[in-house]
């Protein structure tokens, strides 16, 4: 199993360019399910998930050319089986986005209930209420959900909570449905405004992007397109945290400063000196970052996918920090792991506590989710000594060739197995 190599202290100096993102290039590619012409989508990050998701839309019937440049055609004239399997999904709980646009298309679908990392339930009532509220008939059978509807039909669904894959399903599956649909209570996050806009691209007809009622007026048939996936807030948001927690320069490229609001705001109170271009972010921390209070919530609060990051920034920083975790369950994982550091931190319920230290100490640990992977990896770039980040397959779901980017910032971190 591969592992990472850690040896701390060194300050991060330097320019890298970010990678599309994840979380918009997994929804964008299940779009191709929806019209029989090509869809070209640039800037796909090769990522695990990319990989698994590439594979199911394979096994569905999906025609695809890929290149080594980001770039693919996906054409799904022929849909031959609408159906995902428990193993196509076990690793990856994007794969549960085929949902809508198959059920859309050709009125069945298949789906294994999907998996993941285990940072909490993340229920999928909320896209099968939606989609039963559209006319379709949904039952779960030995752990599948089973749908099928001759045509789904427009109508005003209030989601009982704010989900991001619940609002891209049920908004990819009302571009072909009859009538109108609204979506309230829709997530606002800026994945979710990349799909509709491709949509859009696409021949959809959607108002109320960015806020949080989405109105959607069906069409008959959607056309192909080409659109480039977002750059990743989230791999934005880790690497300027990193340089935050261990000094130094770094420049960001191919990334949009307008999507990480409250993060950058969030450093700043840390003490770092940030500045921002159209595609660029510039920080620079001279200092021992200042703790941080921060509480997690839907966009365009602090996002749940940064608190484990901004976690281990406040390890070493100077004073205490209260994290609220309100979205998942069980994403305090990694506390444990930085413990091992000599970290200080208690937990009560949905809240940890984190007593900065003038130095964490290197030692072996274990990652338990995707961000827990990147907390551990920045506890190690500040920690004294060797630090290695074991079970890093997570980390492969979601960062493109992250310690190679790292070493170019002039981190000494290699990948071993």
């Amino acid at each position: 199993m591969q592992k990472l190599v850690i040896h701390g202290g060194k300050k991060l100096q330097g320019e890298i360019s970010i990678s599309g993102a994840k979380n918009a290039a997994l929804p964008l590619l299940c779009t191709s399910l929806l019209t029989a012409e090509p869809l070209i989508l640039h800037n796909i990050p090769q990522l695990k998930d990319v990989t698994t998701m590439l594979a199911l839309l394979k096994q569905i019937g999906v025609s695809i050319l890929a290149n080594d440049n980001g770039t693919a055609e996906l054409s799904a004239t022929h849909i031959t089986d609408p159906s995902a399997s428990y193993d196509m999904v076990k690793t990856m709980r994007a794969a549960i986005l085929v949902l809508g646009p198959l059920l859309a298309r050709t009125g069945q679908a298949y789906i294994s209930l999907p998996g993941g990392c285990a940072i909490g339930v993340r229920p999928v009532d909320q896209h099968i209420k939606g989609l039963q509220a559209m006319g379709a008939e949904i039952s779960i059978e030995q752990g599948y959900i089973r749908a099928q509807a001759d045509r789904l039909a427009g109508a005003h669904i209030v989601m009982d909570m704010v989900t991001v894959t619940g609002t891209e399903n049920l908004m990819m599956a009302a571009t072909l449905a009859s009538g109108t649909t609204v979506l309230e209570n829709a997530a606002r996050e800026p994945e979710v405004n990349d799909l509709a806009n491709c949509l859009i691209n696409m021949g959809a007809k959607i108002d109320g992007v960015g806020s949080n009622t989405i109105v959607i007026e069906g069409v008959n048939q959607l056309h192909g397109c080409s659109h480039a996936v977002m750059p990743d807030r989230i791999e934005t948001g880790t690497f300027l945290t990193a340089a935050t927690a261990c000094g130094g320069d770094i420049t960001l490229t191919q990334t949009c400063a307008d999507t990480l609001d409250v993060v950058l705001e969030k450093l700043v109170e840390t003490g770092a000196e940030i500045e921002t271009g159209t595609d660029w972010v510039h920080l620079r921390m001279r200092k021992r970052p200042q703790a941080i209070n921060l509480r997690t919530a839907p966009y365009p609060a602090f996002p749940t996918d940064m608190q484990a990051q901004f976690m281990a920034l406040n390890c070493i920083a100077e004073g205490t920090a209260v994290i609220t975790e309100t979205i998942f369950e069980n994403r305090f994982m990694h506390v444990q792991e930085l413990k091992r550091l000599n970290a200080d931190i208690q937990v009560e319920g949905n809240t940890a506590i984190v007593h900065g230290v003038p130095q964490l100490d290197g030692a072996n640990v274990m990652a338990t989710d995707l961000r827990a992977s990147a907390c551990l990896i920045i506890a190690g770039l500040v920690a004294q000594g060797e630090t290695t980040v074991d079970r890093i397959y997570h980390l492969d779901r979601g960062y493109e060739q992250i310690e190679l980017k790292l070493a170019q910032l002039g981190a000494q971190i290699k990948r071993v197995r």
